[in-house]
């Protein structure tokens, strides 16, 4: 739900990477966390950048999601300029398929950490995941959305199992 009072910000390097971010969106949509996500670059717009991470708290802001590729610096750029728990989404931007931006968004210097996850697709949902389970350690009501979504996910492996145990 993207909102003019989100909870969470989801940042992306390049307009290209729009389709593996917005699964980052899904998922927040799904567990009703207020969100809003953007284009922003370390390289090419690194005063807006800074200026979006160091204002976020003060808007009520909670978690930062931000994916990139090759180099990868967004996450750590982030960082950097904020003590919010910030998360990066590794992209497969070159002939690398992504390590590159692994090692790169993993690789922080000790004391500015940004949490990191898969690269590519998994890697977005799973930092949504991430985000709201941070969020729900001060909110109920989000803690109630994570527990029925895993009650949702638990059930289907269960019907699954079930109709397989059927065939037999």
């Amino acid at each position: 739900m993207p909102s003019s009072d989100p909870k969470v910000i989801i940042v992306m390097g390049s307009i290209s990477d729009k389709e593996v971010m917005s699964e980052a969106a899904t998922v927040l949509k799904e567990l009703e966390i207020p969100f809003e996500m953007g284009v922003f670059s370390a390289h090419r717009t690194p005063a807006r950048t800074a200026k979006l991470a160091s204002e976020a708290a003060g808007r009520g802001v909670r978690v930062l999601i931000a994916g990139a590729g090759a180099a990868a610096h967004l996450a750590g750029a982030m960082a950097a300029q904020t003590w919010l728990p910030v998360i990066g989404v590794p992209l497969s931007a070159t002939s690398l398929g992504g390590m590159d931006a692994l090692l790169a968004t993993v690789q922080m210097p000790a004391g500015f950490p940004v949490a990191t996850v898969a690269i590519g697709k998994a890697g977005a949902r799973n930092a949504a995941h991430l985000a709201a389970q941070i969020l729900a350690t001060s909110d109920d009501a989000v803690a109630d959305r994570i527990l029925a979504f895993r009650a949702k996910k638990a059930a289907e492996v269960e019907e699954a199992s079930a109709k397989l145990a059927s065939e037999q």
